[in-house]
């Protein structure tokens, strides 16, 4: 019954992740010839503007990053068996998310960040229940921390790390240690090279960044296809977060528990979003205002994901259709939008 419906058929056919790279890359070009003046926000992170990337290379780069975060979302799934199969509907979704947001299509420090923030949560969770955790807290910290380099506000996500450590039974002394450690290495290689330079400001400059708050101005700050795109992406989140957690018993502890996390991390985002929109295209590829937009798209895609994947009912297949629907529709508006 399950592959008689068109979720069932779509979410386990082998040709979906295929065909969902070739669309994606149609529409991608398409809103490069559409949108030919569209251009990045400005940045206040001096740090991050160094970073000179012609113009006819910043959409390739960008796809390029955003397919190597699909690549580790697969290998995620792979490895920790999150979805209780091996599957690539979560980067099929990732993708076509990504592509329905043609602002996101440019190059933002938030892409670069999403990349670690993903490294980094993989040796998060590798840490699960280890005897020796010290190890695998210093590699993910240590990414975080990479991250933070081109986003300061990645070290925001520190107290989230540490409360998951503590969830996963990692968080000792000497993990702890070992965790700030990883933190502080890529600050130690920013000092040196900010001395031997003389510019001592780039040292300075993620911590003044840190403590540095806009007003909240929603007005201002969010522009109309933003707050679609987040009230679509927040519908997906809800309705997938209490799939996960009415129907977690059908999962291994170890897997909830990973599940648990990623739907309080991924509501962090969102919080933060709507605290410093300014910052919504960063924490978007780990979501969607730019930034943040790359970071909530990884824990979106991953719990929508499961939720495609592990159901087979009527009204589940009625949701996944909508959504689709729902996203074709989100793309053209979005493109009407910065037309």
């Amino acid at each position: 019954m399950r592959n008689q419906r068109l979720q069932g058929r779509i979410t386990a056919g082998r040709f979906t992740l295929p065909v969902v790279i070739f669309t994606c890359i149609a529409c991608w070009v398409l809103t490069s010839f559409l949108l030919p003046g569209l251009e990045t926000k400005e940045s206040a992170y001096s740090l991050w503007d160094i970073v000179n990337i012609p113009a006819w290379a910043n959409r390739i780069v960008s796809f390029l990053l955003f397919a190597a975060i699909g690549y580790f979302l697969i290998e995620l799934n792979n490895t920790f068996a999150i979805i209780r199969m091996r599957a690539s509907v979560q980067t099929s979704l990732y993708f076509l998310l990504i592509t329905a947001c043609p602002g996101m299509h440019l190059l933002y420090a938030g892409d670069i960040a999403a990349v670690a923030f993903l490294i980094s949560l993989y040796f998060l969770f590798k840490s699960y229940q280890d005897p020796r955790p010290a190890g695998y807290l210093f590699h993910s910290f240590a990414f975080l921390s990479a991250g933070s380099i081109v986003f300061p506000q990645l070290t925001y996500f520190i107290p989230i790390w540490l409360l998951g450590a503590s969830n996963f039974q990692a968080l000792t002394f000497r993990s702890f240690c070992g965790a700030m450690t990883g933190w502080s290495v890529p600050y130690w290689f920013l000092l040196g090279h900010a001395f031997f330079h003389n510019e001592m400001a780039l040292f300075y400059q993620p911590f003044v960044n840190l403590i540095s708050f806009r007003p909240i101005d929603f007005g201002h700050d969010f522009r109309l296809w933003e707050v679609v795109t987040l009230g679509y992406l927040f519908i997906l989140y809800v309705v997938s977060s209490v799939h996960c957690i009415v129907a977690g018993y059908e999962d291994k502890i170890r897997t909830r528990a990973y599940l648990h996390f990623l739907i309080f991390l991924t509501f962090c985002i969102f919080v933060y979003i709507l605290l410093q929109p300014a910052q919504t295209f960063h924490l978007l590829p780990l979501l969607l205002s730019m930034n943040l937009l790359s970071l909530l798209l990884i824990g979106v895609s991953i719990l929508v994901g499961h939720l495609f994947v592990l159901t087979n009912s009527r009204t589940s297949n009625l949701f996944f259709i909508g959504s689709m629907v729902a996203l074709i529709a989100l793309f053209c508006f979005n493109i009407w939008t910065l037309l």
